[in-house]
């Protein structure tokens, strides 16, 4: 097969080219696939930076940070079967997540095992309130990541602006011209911008990618790329090597050691070997990467999609859901992160 010609000319160590000469950035997105324990958080981020990661993510999430919001308490399903609201209760949400919770001395601790293992840290913020603390920490880069969900959250961005100078901000299940003004913003603040393409479907099909879409987004950006939700077992990294063909300069995908089914994100997740062979693929020539993707991966025409293209039902199912389900609790009111009322950290 081409893709083993071609990956067997590389070194068999990943690290010791990308350093280098590579051009894509590859995020292992940790996510809660730590489990909340330290030892495998550790355990991650060393199997991350062997396997040739350049930036390994975490994700600032609290439980207490989960938003009441009626709708989702019962949800609703049409008489059809469409189910129009997600059931997802606000108790059963936070019991959950309790028992994945990062402290702040973890936080220390997940920056100090990623410079021990050459790797950038960074994180996501999901909560206005949290940015103080997380923007106190000593990150080596002052880098952060914008969930989908809320790169319409433009207060919210602004103050990353303040704190940070490189915005990595996923735009799945935003529409395109709360997109633009994100842009806006960022550019506004002489800030690094990143746009990552996504579906926030999990997981999303081949022909849910419309991996064209970065060629949009990179009207409004200093670099595009994409964040990988597609299903491991059925699909491996057929997607990330697409649009790392195609253009892509950054790919973000979850990852673990574990077994997929130990964690909730354990589908969608890469482990270290996959890891490696797309680093390993990353680091092919561009005529390469796009004479392997065109010959071995059959997908690969109907994953380009559109540029610009409506979303799926699930998407616009996911959005209501997602957006606003972290919040910042004041006296008892929620604040969400696109409200202009000003929150003092809680952290």
């Amino acid at each position: 097969m081409l893709l083993a010609k071609y990956l067997h000319q590389i070194i068999d160590s990943p690290t010791k080219k990308h350093s280098i000469t590579a051009m894509v950035k590859i995020i292992a997105e940790v996510c809660q696939n730590h489990g909340g324990s330290r030892d495998t958080l550790k355990e991650m981020i060393s199997a991350a930076a062997e396997a040739g990661a350049d930036y390994v993510k975490m994700q600032t999430i609290y439980s207490e940070d989960v938003s009441f919001r009626e709708r989702f308490e019962e949800g609703e399903t049409l008489p059809d079967g469409t189910v129009k609201t997600i059931k997802r209760p606000q108790k059963d949400e936070v019991e959950r997540l309790r028992k994945l919770d990062l402290t702040e001395d973890d936080h220390i601790f997940f920056i100090e095992e990623c410079k021990r293992n050459n790797v950038i840290p960074f994180t996501t913020v999901f909560a206005t309130h949290r940015i103080p603390f997380v923007a106190s920490l000593p990150w080596p880069e002052k880098v952060i990541k914008v969930a989908s969900y809320d790169c319409a959250s433009l207060p919210m961005l602004s103050e990353l602006c303040d704190n940070f100078d490189h915005l990595i901000i996923s735009t799945g299940a935003t529409f395109d011209e709360e997109i633009e003004k994100a842009a806006e913003l960022v550019k506004s603040k002489n800030k690094k911008l990143t746009f990552l393409h996504c579906v926030t479907s999990y997981p999303n099909t081949m022909d849910m990618c419309n991996l064209s879409r970065m060629q949009w987004l990179n009207k409004f950006t200093d670099s595009v790329g994409w964040s990988d939700h597609t299903l491991v077992e059925k699909d491996g990294i057929k997607a990330a090597q697409a649009a790392i063909a195609l253009g892509a300069e950054w790919i973000e995908r979850h990852f673990t050691i574990l077994n997929k089914d130990q964690t909730k994100d354990g589908p969608v997740s890469i482990n270290p070997y996959l890891l490696r062979e797309l680093r390993k693929f990353a680091n092919l020539d561009k005529e390469d990467q796009l004479k392997i993707v065109r010959e071995e991966v059959p997908e690969f025409e109907v994953m380009k999609g559109m540029p610009v293209r409506a979303m799926t039902p699930t998407e616009l199912l996911n959005r209501n859901y997602y957006r606003g389900r972290f919040a910042t609790n004041i006296d008892g009111e929620w604040k969400y992160n696109w409200e202009e009322s000003p929150v003092a950290s809680t952290a």
